[in-house]
């Protein structure tokens, strides 16, 4: 591979879209809990769910479990983008800042992973974001369109604004999951390995704990950036909802109370703890193989 090593950029992309196909309909769940009751957009009034189990059956029943699944291939497409350059940029900034450091690059340092893991994880979402509104549009059932015609509709309709509709939110999301998610995982398995070893076992612990931190971070900026990419129309200001990621915030709070920012948070950790178990336990046999 030369000078320049690719594989955190292929390991990180791959084990994504692996850890993605195992806990999408997690996601399609958490994403229809946030969209409901929001009392000022007359589309998503009606609380339709009283929950996740909830939503996964009525979802199932009445829609098909196909409609589950509704979504997956913008969210693939999302993470062979969005997970190559952030598991990619992560590692590859980790190790050239270590290499520089007097230690050698032997310690870890915090203040660094952190920097570096919000960094990739901002970059590579703000990238993909694209991917990101066509998988929350088709989540929410209204576009059953394949990936094509959506992607069409959304530029036709609302032009290029449309396919980074909620783009900060979305990268402040995922530069906070990332800042804590990533260095959470590599502290825990440091402090682990010890008595459990660098084995798939401590793998599995360090990445559940890596995904509670970074639940409770984010779920807050999640529910605003699923809000800001479902609202359509934006070259109409008469009937814009939200006018961005602050008077999204504001607008939630002052309508449906604060506990609102949490919408769909026991989906959004129980996708991101077994999506962390998954992408985790690949990337780190992908690694040993190679």
């Amino acid at each position: 591979m030369g000078n320049r090593d690719w594989r955190p950029f292929i390991y990180g992309g791959l084990a994504s879209i692996v850890a993605e196909f195992g806990t999408f309909p997690i996601d399609t769940t958490k994403t229809r809990l946030q969209i409901q009751g929001q009392k000022i957009d007359p589309r998503h009034v009606e609380l339709r769910y009283t929950g996740m189990v909830d939503c996964f059956v009525k979802t199932s029943k009445q829609e098909g479990v196909k409609a589950l699944y509704c979504g997956i291939w913008p969210a693939v497409l999302r993470q062979a983008t969005y997970g190559t350059i952030k598991f990619g940029t992560y590692y590859s900034m980790k190790k050239a800042f270590a290499a520089r450091r007097a230690d050698g690059g032997t310690r870890e340092h915090l203040a660094t992973n952190t920097f570096c893991a919000a960094f990739a994880g901002g970059l590579s979402s703000a990238i993909a974001n694209p991917t990101d509104v066509l998988k929350v549009r088709m989540q929410i059932g209204d576009e059953k369109r394949n990936i094509v015609r959506c992607f069409i509709d959304i530029y036709r309709i609302e032009g290029v604004a449309g396919l980074w509709r909620g783009v900060a939110p979305t990268s402040q999301r995922a530069a906070l999951i990332a800042a804590v998610e990533l260095p959470v995982y590599d502290a825990c398995k440091r402090r682990l390995t010890a008595p459990l070893g660098d084995r798939p076992l401590n793998h599995f612990v360090s990445s559940l704990l890596a995904s509670l931190g970074s639940a409770v971070a984010s779920t807050p900026l999640d529910v605003v950036r699923t809000r800001l990419m479902n609202q359509r129309n934006v070259r109409d200001p008469s009937i814009q909802i939200y006018k961005g990621t602050v008077d999204c915030f504001v607008q939630t709070v002052r309508s449906e109370g604060a506990r609102a920012l949490y919408k769909g948070f026991i989906p959004t950790w129980l996708r991101m703890g077994p999506w962390n178990i998954i992408f985790f336990l690949t990337y780190e046999q992908l690694k040993a193989l190679y």
